[in-house]
């Protein structure tokens, strides 16, 4: 009996020793701020959704990385887009985002994606997180 205890304390000693038992997952809206608005499109005519990814005090774009937007999607088939992967321009300290998407339909139509970004805090701290893109193309006749 003596031992499990000697053994089970040993455990609980190693486990609380190492790494936090839990840790904070990067955000990227702490290191960048986003603007996106809905748009309205023409049906059948492209458009451009621009998507602009603005970095915070005290961190640096990591512009070595892929930053991009992906897996574009329309929850109701309403808007088609040129391309599932967007790769940023950085333009004057930002990352922006074009998106070419046109509206198949009329009416309100509710998109998503996934933003992907890297960034620099600190001396060596690099980061790549995901942010949700959510908006809402609007086809007009």
């Amino acid at each position: 009996m003596r031992g499990r205890h000697i053994f089970g304390l040993a455990a609980a000693l190693a486990l609380s020793v190492g790494a936090p038992a839990w840790a904070e997952t990067p955000s990227a809206t702490a290191a960048y701020t986003f603007d996106v608005a809905d748009i309205t499109a023409k049906v059948g005519a492209p458009t451009t959704m621009t998507v602009t990814a603005h970095i915070r005090d005290g961190y640096r774009i990591l512009k070595a990385y892929n930053n991009r937007v992906i897996s574009l999607s329309s929850f109701d088939d309403g808007v088609a887009f040129e391309q599932k992967l967007i790769k940023a321009d950085v333009q004057e300290g930002t990352l922006v985002f074009a998106i070419i998407l046109t509206a198949t339909k009329p009416g309100k139509h509710p998109i998503n994606g996934v933003l992907r970004v890297g960034y620099i805090h600190g001396e060596g701290e690099m980061s790549m997180v995901s942010q949700p893109l959510i908006a809402n193309v609007t086809g007009a006749e």
